[in-house]
């Protein structure tokens, strides 16, 4: 508390006005009034029988002289430091007290809390409490419980505000301002500020007080000799804790300056209040409280009272029926309260408990951008991948994502294209809410852009229904699908019109958008926007501009399906046609792993699996996986290295559920599915084939060879052998795949005798080496728009060249027709 005065323009008298607590020293009047003297000499013949007063009522002699107008010949640096030390120096609160049943923590049975230091020995008060009000020396101090004997004491500033002990005993400094009056504290706890040492008390100058040395005295009376009070080292010995952004150490030995920062200071003085009523609570005492007491304390942020709680019994997982079955943990992550978080945590709280929204106290720390919090639940081991138990399936990247605290989201990097229960991933969530730097910040991190929601949706669909332009580039830089169709037939220029957003639209035109694309109610991006509006205007013109360039061309390519894997695959693969009338083949069932139609006894056993216990993400030599496959072949991109043997490739045993490692590590790459944005289309002359929509580097994973797996004698019996892909595993019976009835986009890859694909053997979720799965890795670079396919070989041509010819059109081709 403070206090200042100041001067009436009218009149001879003064007036003092309380202030509230602003932590800088009290500005005084150079004049002091004759009552005011005569008040504090009757304090002074009062202090045997204590009594707490206002702070008006004091007179300060050592800050009267400090703050009082200097002499008119003072130079200016001298007036300059002065008002620099009067503005930061203290203020003693010896006494004050909490307002009476101010949530005092004291029962009938409580005992005093006041501790003694003498000579570097600690004693702890036993006698009986008879008044509930809690009184400190300073800010610095947890709340005390005191005796009588104590509270006078506390009035006579006999307890030192630095580190809260009784000076009755043994060596301390004594400072006296002014007549009898005494100021007592520890010479190490004196207040520092710009290199001089002041009084804790009052402000005066340090080096005006005496050391002072009392013999310790026998035990009182009131603690009984069979049971006295605990007996402790020095408060020195206890361990220091290093300062962050002081000077240096910060512990209780008296002989090192105090200098930490003001949270650290309260989770030291939390700390030490804990072991204070560990060890100084001699019997069992009755809990008064209720359970919900901890929670809604944890919720205040009342630290000391939090301490007390826990020592007293308090369940630290209570869960609040109220307030959806959170705990305290979840109250304190909620408010920020790291400190209160770590004596939780320390006391047994369960990190991890859901409350009843299965929400974990890491996503409420996440969900109020608390980061220091978040930092330090992920450092005590709180998991990141929980979800929410709502129908939206947040994690905590979702809820920091959605309110667009950028600092927690880049703290909380991890999987950034997990899906919630709608099927958004975090970048959604900040595109809709217009975040444009988390949006960069993901986009950075490996984002994937094309991912569909629940309806479809993929970011751009987001984009147009924010209308932010710049986010919209941003995602089509990143090669978002322009013309992706969810659900309802719109493309992102269906969702920007029917927005009004112009930019967007502009955007989207310019970048090749077609105006004539209906959805499922037959309507176009025109039909969608409000008539007369410069939306309207601008489709329009590009409609007419449209139709007039397409007068002078052939037919465009016309979208036949917009995903012929029906959603199985991560990444839809669209059809389109602009060579002839041919519909999407539609004579096979999309699979996207191979089956069977007959026993074929496939050794499944998980317990037969050789399986690594790797820690790390598998990329070291000593992977059990990567020794089957002489190495790990696969990079931190999940990409084969550039001297990867292309003429005769190793087979690769990926690791599979026996192993110990995580789902994310580097040696799982096929089992992840597909992933690379391809396309069916209609060719000149080899009928249908597959395009890549995006630039595919060397190595990468492209697609898998999928059908049905039958023995080469079943694949005798068949009419058909377009679509057999044989095994050649060398091991017991021969088998093949067939695509022909059940299959997947591997089916439709063509015959090139450049190609820019390599077939390799893969071990996933079994090591049956009679069924290896197909995985196609590109063996060179592919631009988007290429044409993807594979060299079939000399034995297919061996029989294929007496009915038809090769039509790659590559000028190397090996199997064209003769006279070419």
């Amino acid at each position: 508390f403070t206090q200042k005065e100041e001067k009436k323009t009218s009149g001879a008298k003064e007036a003092a006005e309380p202030k509230a607590n602003t932590g800088k020293a009290a500005e005084r009047s150079a004049a002091v009034g004759v009552e005011r003297a005569e008040r504090v000499e009757r304090v002074e013949a009062s202090l045997a029988e204590y009594t707490e007063l206002a702070l008006d009522c004091l007179d300060l002699k050592a800050q009267e002289e400090l703050l009082s107008p200097p002499p008119s010949g003072a130079s200016h640096c001298s007036l300059e430091t002065e008002a620099l030390l009067a503005e930061e120096l203290p203020l003693c609160c010896c006494r004050m007290e909490t307002p009476n049943g101010a949530g005092s923590p004291s029962r009938p049975d409580q005992t005093c809390m006041a501790t003694e230091s003498a000579d570097g020995v600690l004693s702890q008060c036993q006698r009986p409490v008879m008044k509930l009000e809690m009184m400190r020396p300073s800010n610095m101090v947890h709340l005390l419980v005191l005796c009588e004997d104590h509270r006078a004491g506390m009035v006579k500033h006999q307890c030192c505000p630095g580190c809260g002990l009784f000076c009755r005993a043994g060596s301390y400094m004594e400072c006296r301002p002014y007549g009898s009056i005494s100021h007592r504290f520890h010479r190490g706890c004196a207040s520092v500020l710009k290199g001089h040492r002041f009084c804790p008390h009052c402000g005066e100058d340090a080096s005006g007080a005496r050391e002072v040395f009392v013999p310790k005295a026998e035990p009182e009376a009131s603690v009984p000799r069979s049971n006295p009070g605990p007996s402790l080292p020095a408060v020195a010995s206890l361990p220091s804790i290093p300062a962050t952004h002081g000077e240096g150490l910060y512990t209780h030995d008296s002989s090192l300056p105090i200098s930490l920062s003001l949270s650290e200071r309260r989770l030291l003085s939390a700390e030490a209040g804990l072991i204070h009523c560990v060890l100084f609570s001699l019997k069992p005492k009755s809990v008064k409280f209720p359970a919900r007491q901890l929670y809604l304390s944890a919720k205040q942020g009342d630290l000391q009272k939090v301490i007390q709680l826990l020592v007293d019994g308090k369940d630290p997982n209570f869960m609040m029926e109220g307030q959806s079955r959170r705990t305290p943990l979840h109250a304190a992550a909620a408010g920020g309260h790291q400190e209160i978080c770590h004596m939780l945590v320390q006391a047994g709280a369960n990190i991890d408990v859901f409350d009843k929204e299965h929400r974990t106290p890491l996503m409420s720390a996440c969900e109020n951008n608390h980061l220091d919090t978040v930092k330090y639940l992920l450092r005590a081991g709180a998991a990141v991948n929980h979800k929410v138990g709502d129908r939206m399936g947040f994690t905590c990247l979702h809820l920091a994502a959605k309110l667009g605290h950028h600092d927690v989201v880049h703290h909380l990097l991890g999987c950034v294209s997990v899906q919630d229960d709608g099927g958004w991933t975090p970048i959604t969530w900040a595109i809709e809410y217009k975040f444009r730097e988390l949006v960069l910040l993901l986009l950075a991190k490996g984002a994937d852009v094309n991912i569909r929601d629940k309806e479809e949706n993929v970011c751009l669909h987001w984009a147009a229904l924010s209308g932010c332009v710049d986010i919209a580039q941003a995602l089509l830089e990143a090669r978002c699908d322009l013309n992706a169709v969810n659900i309802h037939g719109d493309t992102p220029l269906h969702v920007a019109a029917r927005e009004n957003h112009l930019d967007c639209v502009i955007l989207f035109l310019s970048r090749g958008a077609d105006v004539s694309l209906t959805n499922k109610e037959g309507d176009t991006a025109l039909d969608c926007c409000p008539g007369g509006s410069k939306v309207w205007t601008a489709l329009n013109t590009n409609k007419k501009l449209t139709e007039a360039r397409r007068g002078r061309e052939r037919q465009g390519e016309r979208l036949l399906c917009r995903d012929i894997s029906r959603g199985y695959e991560a990444v839809p693969i669209t059809c389109v046609n602009g060579v002839d009338s041919e519909p999407c083949p539609d004579n096979f069932k999309y699979v996207p792993d191979s089956c069977v139609t007959s026993p074929l006894n496939i050794d499944n056993d998980i317990t037969r699996l050789q399986h690594c216990s790797c820690a790390d993400d598998c990329s070291s030599s000593s992977c059990m996986c990567a020794q089957l496959s002489l190495r790990c072949w696969y990079d931190s991109d999940g990409r084969l290295p550039l001297d990867f043997c292309q003429f005769e490739p190793p087979v690769l045993f990926e690791c599979n559920h026996s192993c110990s490692c995580w789902r994310s590590c580097r040696n799982r790459v096929v089992q992840n599915g597909l992933r690379v944005r391809l396309q069916l289309f209609r060719t000149e002359k080899m009928g249908w084939g597959v395009r890549a929509l995006q630039d595919v580097p060397q190595g990468a994973f492209v697609c898998e060879y999928v059908g049905e797996i039958i023995r080469d004698t079943e694949a005798d019996k068949r009419e058909s052998d377009s679509f057999l892909f044989t095994l050649d595993n060398k091991v017991g019976d021969a088998h093949c795949i067939d695509a022909k009835s059940f299959g997947n986009i591997g089916r439709f890859l063509n015959h090139l005798c450049e190609p820019n694909l390599l077939a390799v053997r893969v071990f996933t979720t079994h090591q049956d080496l009679r069924f290896p799965r197909i995985a196609f890795f590109s063996s060179r670079p592919i631009r988007a728009g290429e044409q993807i396919g594979i060299d079939y070989g000399e034995n297919y041509w061996r029989v294929k060249s007496k009915y038809f010819s090769c039509q790659c059109g590559s000028s190397k081709c090996r199997y064209a027709a003769a006279g070419r």
